[in-house]
């Protein structure tokens, strides 16, 4: 499978000049090739074949005096933002058939020079890893990365990122092999929620940290101190970048706390079971801000990827599946209760419940039956790369472009 390891890295400033060139280069080519296709759509032409798009819009391009500069940067660039452009393409045709699931993928739009965050996108032409630490990107120079963790293999791809807070990143796209852990006889079933983060079926609560919810006092005064600041002001740039950075801070909390529950979880539990939540619309409830601040989706994509890695057997619950109606010992259908129902007695039975570990063992139990059943198998990371954001890396990184995508001429092939 695909794993992505990303690492901070501090560019000197000819080398943030340099990246500065690639990025709005990148976003040129982006934006030059998607109003070719608009127009000839437009106008009842046939599809611009990449092909062509290369020709016109990079390689005689770099001819003419209003693109000349678009030679100052590595052509690989240029050719992986094309290339990118085709990927946004193939995944709003594919959501138009019905080919592809989840979320309906929408046509690719402009790219705006004034987004915060910038990225590009390089194959192994154009990048090398120096024995000095340094990472080498072709006509930016030798990168000072600092290096958290070793890199497990070779990487076959780089993002080079610029966030929200003016700090640059490498993402390595590396190929791993499976890590399958000694096989156990213990299981669970998990029940996620808001007052408890999530609930286990053996009782085990994890607390719900929060860490949106206590920034929020900071993250208000940093609000007020920009909405003050006149537009256009290097200092309402300075307050931008403020409250840019304690977003990130709550971000990276949230996202190192997923972690440590999910390996924890894996390496203790040979078989994982959770709801398939519907959080897309939990997130346009009056419980939004807590629904977004608790991440399950983020969460549950961390177990799906890791348990494939491990050898762990995984599966979602239907949502439809009355886990907090069922009694868990006598199977009784008690009817629904409201959210401040914390917990409920057994009309059949009168066995007591805690409604959030009632729920996990009733998940446990349905998740036994789907793998009973044959609609679960345990994932042994042989099958095709887990996409989600050290996560297994997106479909669509520089390298050699999947069967059925179109390709650019002149480019190479926890």
């Amino acid at each position: 499978m695909q794993l992505r390891y990303n690492y901070r890295v501090y560019p000197n400033a000819p080398q943030r000049r340099a990246l500065a060139k690639a990025f709005g280069c990148a976003r040129v080519v982006w934006n030059d090739c998607l109003r070719d296709r608009k127009e000839a759509h437009a106008a009842g032409l046939a599809y611009v074949t990449s092909a062509e798009l290369s020709r016109l819009r990079i390689t005689q391009a770099k001819r003419t005096e209003q693109r000349a500069w678009l030679a100052d940067v590595s052509a690989v660039v240029l050719q992986q933002s094309l290339r990118d452009l085709d990927t946004a393409y193939q995944n709003f045709f594919d959501s138009l058939k019905g080919k592809r699931q989840g979320q309906k993928a929408g046509p690719p739009r402009y790219k705006s020079k004034k987004d915060a965050r910038q990225s590009i996108r390089l194959n192994t032409n154009a990048f090398r890893l120096k024995g000095n630490g340094t990472v080498y990107v072709a006509k930016v120079g030798h990168l000072k990365v600092k290096w958290s963790r070793r890199l497990p293999a070779g990487p076959t791809s780089l993002t080079v990122i610029k966030d929200s807070c003016g700090r640059y990143f490498l993402s390595f796209v590396v190929d791993t092999g499976a890590d399958i852990l000694p096989a156990l006889e213990a299981e669970a079933g998990i029940d996620l929620g808001l007052s408890a983060f999530a609930v286990l079926s053996d009782g085990t609560k994890i607390s719900a940290p929060r860490f949106l919810r206590r920034a929020e006092k900071k993250l208000k005064r940093l609000q007020r101190e920009l909405s003050r600041k006149a537009k256009g002001s290097k200092n309402r740039a300075k307050a931008r970048i403020k409250v840019a950075r304690q977003h990130a801070k709550v971000a990276n909390r949230r996202r190192d706390f997923h972690h440590k529950v999910s390996t924890q979880i894996i390496r203790d539990n040979q078989a994982v079971y959770v709801e398939d939540l519907a959080v897309s619309g939990l997130g346009r409830t009056r419980l939004a801000k807590s629904v977004h601040d608790a991440g399950w989706s983020a969460f549950v994509g961390m177990l799906e990827y890791k348990a494939e890695r491990h050898g762990r057997t995984f599966a979602k619950v239907d949502r439809a599946f009355p886990s907090s109606q069922l009694c868990s010992a006598c199977r009784f259908r008690d009817g629904p209760k409201p959210l401040h129902v914390r917990e409920w007695t057994c009309g059949a039975c009168g066995a007591v419940h805690d409604r959030d570990h009632n729920a996990a063992r009733n998940l446990l139990a349905e998740g036994r039956r789907i793998v009973a059943a044959g609609r679960a198998e345990t994932l042994n990371a042989c099958g095709a790369p887990v996409r989600r954001a050290h996560m297994p890396a997106q479909r669509g990184e520089a390298g050699s472009p999947r069967k059925g995508q179109p390709t650019q001429a002149g480019l190479p092939g926890l």
